[in-house]
């Protein structure tokens, strides 16, 4: 099953961190919101949810 892990601002944003984090070998998938044309949704597969966290946490503070 696909989980949210991140819902990004922008569609540079989510391409963005799919891009991270595919380079860090896991499945990605992005969608847009129904709330907001604006708003991508990054999923990952629940069972890489752990990982993946920790390797968002960097993407994000690094993007600051």
């Amino acid at each position: 099953m696909w989980t949210v892990i991140y819902i990004a601002q922008s569609d540079k944003q989510a391409e963005h961190i799919r891009h991270r984090l595919e380079s860090e070998g896991f499945l990605v998938r992005t969608r847009q919101t129904n709330l907001s044309k604006q708003q991508f949704e990054i999923l990952v597969p629940e069972a890489e949810l752990e990982e993946v966290q920790e390797v968002l946490n960097d993407v994000l503070h690094s993007s600051l």
